[in-house]
């Protein structure tokens, strides 16, 4: 097996009063499998075996990053993603094929797990219980493993919950998302897009691994995290359970204007729509458009119905309003400010050839990352990481394969 020493340094305790003292560790691991090595995560190494959005989107962000993910997918059916999307949002990760089914698929998924510091999955309380991949095992197997599973209501609470079909939309409602948006009764609630809880979930899937990671890395214990979608949705709704549990007050929807700022909304132009946010400083709205004493919110809907985006923005920018219009694929594909900052690019993608789409977000000025591949196709990479990662011959993966076990 290709093996090679990194170094770490890490606080140890030699007594209960803490820390005394910095030590140099050292630990075995396994020659990483990228091509090269980048970014602030590089040395990551992540196993990912979600499907959809969530939790795959996150590790295809610490991908992005300079993290090793290996994506497992079921054998030649993939899971799911449509090509589109997938070419923006699986680039750098190594994807292989697996049947959990399978006593052999599990022997390997265990493996991958044994040679990971994160795991990450999304599906439903109980699917790897029944794969005898428990946490108990794993954390045997690999104590120092971060796990996190993801699912619509959690791994444990109420039975009656537990275990339910649940995506982004059942999400958004349960969690309180979806009652605040949308125009007042009698219209319909109203679903954010594109699958933005989803998007949401990706971020604290992220932030709490790499928390746990660092916990991991300093005391050798790994731990499982457990995120429900719908809490991710109930912990962003700002202070309206706090205001409900003070007082009573049930919040409600409010079409196109913030429910704090009657003056914070879509306005409609004479070409288009922009976005208004004065944030309680009416004086220099009042100034731009030229209203003291009147309906304010009438007279700002009056002042850009008469004039273009480009017209009114330019207006209320120059008394200091925050505004900004509202921008279709088209407007942002050609606007000056995203060309200035670089972040459309392109790359190649295995299935739909060359592609232009978002780079990378958030920028680091020291450890950048980048795309050094695009999606990879259904097994791509059971190759590179069975043979090289688990030391697997060419005539094991024919096996493998003839049995449908990858």
């Amino acid at each position: 097996m290709n093996l090679e020493w990194l170094d770490f340094w890490r606080p140890v305790r030699n007594n209960a009063d803490g820390p005394v003292a910095s030590t140099r560790e050292i630990f075995r691991v396994i020659r990483p499998l990228l091509p090269e090595q980048f970014g602030p995560l590089q040395g990551v190494r992540i196993i990912s075996s979600g499907v959809f959005i969530a939790q795959p989107f996150a590790a295809g962000l610490a991908a992005e990053l300079g993290a090793e993910v290996i994506h497992v997918e079921r054998p030649k059916v993939g899971d799911g993603y449509p090509a589109i999307r997938k070419a923006q949002e699986r680039r750098n990760m190594l994807c292989v094929s697996l049947n959990l089914d399978s006593a052999a698929g599990r022997d390997i998924f265990l493996r991958l797990l044994q040679s990971a510091e994160i795991w990450l999955e999304s599906s439903k309380p109980g699917t790897y219980q029944r794969f005898g991949l428990d946490d108990a095992a794993v954390l045997k197997a690999n104590p120092r493993l971060v796990i996190v599973h993801v699912s619509g209501f959690g791994q444990d609470g109420d039975p009656a919950y537990v275990g339910l079909a649940s995506y982004d939309p059942i999400g958004q409602a349960f969690g309180g998302l979806t009652s605040q948006n949308g125009f007042p009764d009698p219209a319909a609630p109203a679903l954010l897009q594109p699958a933005t809880l989803s998007y949401l979930t990706s971020s604290f899937i992220m932030w709490s691994s790499l928390a746990a990671l660092i916990h991991a890395r300093a005391t050798g214990q790994g731990q499982a995290i457990d995120i429900a979608m719908y809490e991710v949705a109930h912990k962003v709704l700002g202070g309206t359970m706090v205001e409900y549990f003070r007082g009573g007050h049930v919040r409600s929807r409010s079409g196109n204007r913030a429910p704090d700022e009657p003056f914070a909304g879509t306005f409609s132009c004479a070409d288009g729509w922009v976005v208004v946010a004065p944030m309680e400083d009416t004086g220099r709205i009042k100034t731009a458009i030229g209203e003291q004493r009147g309906d304010l919110a009438r007279a700002l809907a009056d002042f850009t119905a008469s004039r273009t985006c480009a017209e009114t923005i330019r207006t209320l920018s120059e008394a200091g309003v925050a505004c900004s219009k509202v921008m279709h694929a088209d407007d942002m594909a050609s606007d000056p400010r995203y060309q200035a900052r670089g972040l459309h690019i392109e790359w190649e993608d295995q299935e739909l050839g060359r592609v232009r789409g978002v780079g990378i977000v958030p920028k680091f000025s020291s450890t950048p990352g980048k795309i050094w591949r695009g999606a990879a196709g259904v097994g791509r990479d059971n190759d590179l990481v069975y043979r090289r990662l688990l030391d697997l011959t060419e005539s094991d993966l024919e096996a493998l394969a003839r049995a449908g076990t990858i």
